[in-house]
């Protein structure tokens, strides 16, 4: 259960040793937040439970994928790369997301699913609440599988057939 951020910290040993400076600031900042998690969130134990982990990782890409487009506007491009570079990182230590097809075919039978069962009617439901609500669904189902943006991309490309 608690492997992946053993696995970090020991990558933290080996990035050291290997005087890879990118990788080693990247892996520390990350120990930091999962350190920071522990203590906020009360958790026993010397390691976070690895949904804890992928959960702060994930963040953690978010923000640089919102930092890379900030760089690239306006900002040094050396900076963009640092974190380009970072980001290729820690999407290592996450899983491998659903292709867009798979999310949009899972999206489209559920969609299905509910109207069959009377529980929603695109026709008579405004469309914003409607996809919000429904990307709220999915997100649960799809437990981490799949990116946000995908999600909403599809419900909205779903309703849009009905």
């Amino acid at each position: 259960m608690n492997n992946l951020h053993k696995t970090i910290k020991e990558q933290i040993k080996e990035a050291l040793r290997a005087k890879d400076t990118i990788r080693l600031d990247t892996l520390r900042g990350l120990s930091a937040l999962f350190t920071n998690e522990m203590i906020t969130s009360k958790v026993s134990g010397e390691y976070l439970p690895d949904d804890k982990v992928h959960a702060i990782i994930k963040r953690s890409v978010k923000q640089r994928k919102d930092s890379i487009s900030q760089f690239e506007i306006g900002n040094p491009p050396d900076l963009a790369e640092k974190e380009k570079a970072e980001l290729v990182i820690l999407e290592s230590f996450l899983p491998t997301s659903m292709p867009y097809s798979e999310v949009r075919l899972i999206v489209k039978n559920r969609i299905s699913a509910l109207i069959s069962a009377g529980s929603l009617d695109p026709k008579t439901t405004p469309m914003p609440s409607l996809i919000g609500k429904l990307t709220g669904m999915m997100v649960k189902e799809c437990a981490g599988k799949a990116e946000g943006t995908d999600i909403k991309k599809a419900v909205e490309e779903v309703l849009a057939t009905y």
